[in-house]
């Protein structure tokens, strides 16, 4: 792809999130659903596409540039956002799965975004996984829980992942994103804020995954060490919100305050990037980040003054989405970092 290719992919993130998402946050957060129109846009535009390498028909992009892109959207509408990055787990596990023929199959609609991904990894991080798998003769049998998976109804394909019983590996497979054979329930988890994402639970009993619907099998040491560049993204939310709050700060007058709140942000920025060799400073910079964007959002609540108590406000809007960036793809380590930077 040429610059002008990744030009053009960043220019239309910052159209979609100022003349698309952020116009209907607000309606969205109000009726705890995205548009269809949204999806589409980000289709069109090439941005379901954007974790893949150029040799396997994605872009190829740098991580600069799709940082940009990721923080631009998340600043715009965080619902649509958050369930739009799901998406590119699968992409970038499909892309580096040794299942070429899986691979083949879907990667070029996944790309396209004419089929929408999800992923649930929070049942196979913790010791003992909450989700397990069996070896079967032709595939793998997964019984557990799978706490939060967002997109349900919104995603066509989900990659799950497990904790093999036997050695400790995690298995990660797609299946359809429906209600099937070996998913005994699927319990919705109403949130108070970015509940649009659709999430839900889900109960698994015998759920039987093919081997050629495996995406990969790896140790838990490889595993946790490919979740740095997840962790990285994931760090990209917070940022977002702490940019549009910035902003509107800016156009309220308080223009060294956005030039202060600016510059932490750039800072931050720059840890989480330092951070890609490093778990430890990975989760510190990202913890350092959370609490920004709620001292950015609660700095645009003083600025909006009584109007942003109203649920009319994109001031409140922002103010909740910086709390579930606290919260969000969080690990216990990040639980105690945060806790004491805002204990301190």
């Amino acid at each position: 792809m040429t610059d002008t290719d990744t030009a053009r992919l960043v220019a239309a993130a910052h159209d979609i999130a100022d003349g698309v998402l952020f116009p209907a946050s607000v309606e969205v957060d109000r009726t705890g659903a995205v548009p269809a129109g949204h999806w589409q846009r980000l289709a069109e535009s090439g941005l379901y596409g954007i974790a893949a390498p150029a040799q396997l028909g994605g872009p190829g992009l740098g991580l600069p540039q799709m940082v940009e892109i990721l923080e631009t959207l998340a600043g715009a509408c965080l619902p649509t956002t958050f369930t739009w990055v799901q998406h590119h787990g699968m992409v970038a596990a499909l892309a580096a799965s040794p299942n070429t023929a899986l691979r083949d199959e879907v990667l070029p609609e996944v790309v396209a975004g004419r089929i929408r991904g999800g992923v649930a990894y929070a049942g196979a991080v913790p010791v003992p996984p909450r989700v397990r798998a069996e070896r079967v003769d032709g595939g793998w049998r997964l019984s557990g829980h799978a706490p939060f998976v967002s997109g349900w109804g919104i995603i066509d394909l989900l990659q799950i992942s497990a904790g093999d019983i036997a050695t400790g590996d995690i298995v990660a497979g797609v299946i359809p994103a429906k209600p099937q054979a070996g998913i005994a329930n699927v319990s919705a988890v109403p949130l108070f804020v970015a509940d649009a994402t659709r999430t839900v639970s889900l109960d698994i009993d015998g759920l039987l995954i093919p081997d050629d619907r495996i995406v990969s099998q790896v140790s838990r040491p490889d595993f946790m060490a490919n979740q740095n560049f997840g962790s990285r993204l994931n760090g990209t939310l917070p940022l977002g919100i702490a940019g549009r709050c910035t902003r509107l700060i800016g156009a309220l007058g308080h223009g060294d305050a956005a030039i202060a709140l600016q510059a932490k942000a750039d800072a931050v920025r720059a840890r989480l990037d330092a951070g890609m060799a490093d778990s430890a400073e990975l989760l510190a910079a990202r913890a350092e980040g959370a609490e920004l964007a709620v001292r950015a959002a609660g700095a645009l609540v003083a600025a909006t003054g009584g109007p942003a108590l109203t649920i009319s406000s994109p001031a409140q809007l922002l103010a909740r989405n910086a709390t579930f960036t606290v919260v969000a793809a969080s690990r216990p380590e990040l639980k105690e970092l945060l806790v004491g930077r805002f204990s301190s």
